[in-house]
């Protein structure tokens, strides 16, 4: 029998939209990354999943600022999902449905230039780096990423078919430990489980770690941050220049936006003091 700790560290770890009738049961009935409101949309954003801790932040600054708009939806799904979402036109969660078009895709930059074609414009807006994510107190002892190739050691690690940051912490063992490193990681200890591959690593890394379930996690700075100043039961190493990686983020507002006005009104407000100091808040650096 399933007892209330059991889920205790369970998204969302934000405050949801508030309505008479709050029914969100751990483990069961549960969608932390679709944000807002699904029925009729003023506007519609796609944000890569690892931003999912400031898009609460971010609709009531912008709600503010353009109080024209009260109803928006926002999915914080992994960017290769979403990918998939925009070409096919669909997604099904469980047993939901959803055929929303984006007004506003956010990746990162690299990731958004691929797809140039799909814009009208473009901004950068945010950059951030690696760290990783230990349980309380490091019971471990890990001090960086070639603790990592350890056989002792638990690594959740973002799946790199599904999640681009898969693929930035790849080079990120190159440079600590070459592709010895990459290879005892991403080969050797998936073969006898000591790796686990996620498939949405912002959601199921964090609880991997506080329900001792793997030991360390290459994540995003903001990630780590985030959990920690929420008061989970998390702790980070941080990780040197000379082995990190950098990701920027930038979001393109859609050529055939469904929400014509209300994108343009929302790329403005995406690079403006409002919006940068939401990220800087949660970890991420702004220019």
């Amino acid at each position: 029998m399933l007892k209330a700790q059991d889920h205790q560290y369970d998204p969302p770890w934000n405050t949801p939209p508030q309505s008479k009738v709050m029914f969100t049961v751990p483990g069961v009935d549960n969608v932390p990354d679709l944000f807002g409101d699904i029925n009729d949309p003023q506007l519609v954003i796609f944000f890569a999943g690892n931003q999912f801790m400031c898009v609460d932040s971010l609709l009531a600054a912008f709600k503010k600022a353009y109080p024209q708009y009260e109803r928006i939806f926002a999915e914080t799904l992994p960017p290769g999902i979403l990918d998939k979402q925009i070409e096919g036109g669909s997604i099904t969660i469980g047993n939901m449905r959803i055929t929303l078009k984006p007004d506003i895709y956010s990746d990162g930059k690299n990731q958004i230039d691929q797809i140039q074609a799909l814009f009208s414009k473009t901004e950068a807006y945010a950059d951030n780096n690696l760290a990783i994510m230990v349980q309380k107190r490091n019971p471990k002892g890990i001090k960086g990423l070639k603790d990592l190739g350890k056989p002792s050691i638990r690594v959740s690690m973002p799946n790199p078919e599904f999640e681009g940051i898969g693929k930035r912490i790849e080079e990120a063992y190159i440079k600590a430990g070459g592709e010895t490193l990459r290879k005892a990681i991403m080969i050797d200890k998936v073969k006898d489980s000591t790796t686990w591959l996620t498939h949405i690593h912002h959601r199921q890394t964090p609880m991997r770690i506080m329900y001792n379930q793997s030991d360390a996690a290459p994540v995003w700075y903001s990630e780590a941050y985030y959990q920690k100043m929420i008061g989970n039961p998390v702790d980070m190493v941080e990780i040197p220049a000379n082995e990190n990686v950098t990701t920027t983020y930038a979001a393109g507002q859609l050529k055939d936006a469904p929400h014509l006005q209300a994108a343009k009104d929302f790329m403005d407000f995406l690079v403006s003091p409002a919006a940068k100091s939401i990220y800087r808040k949660y970890g991420f650096t702004v220019k």
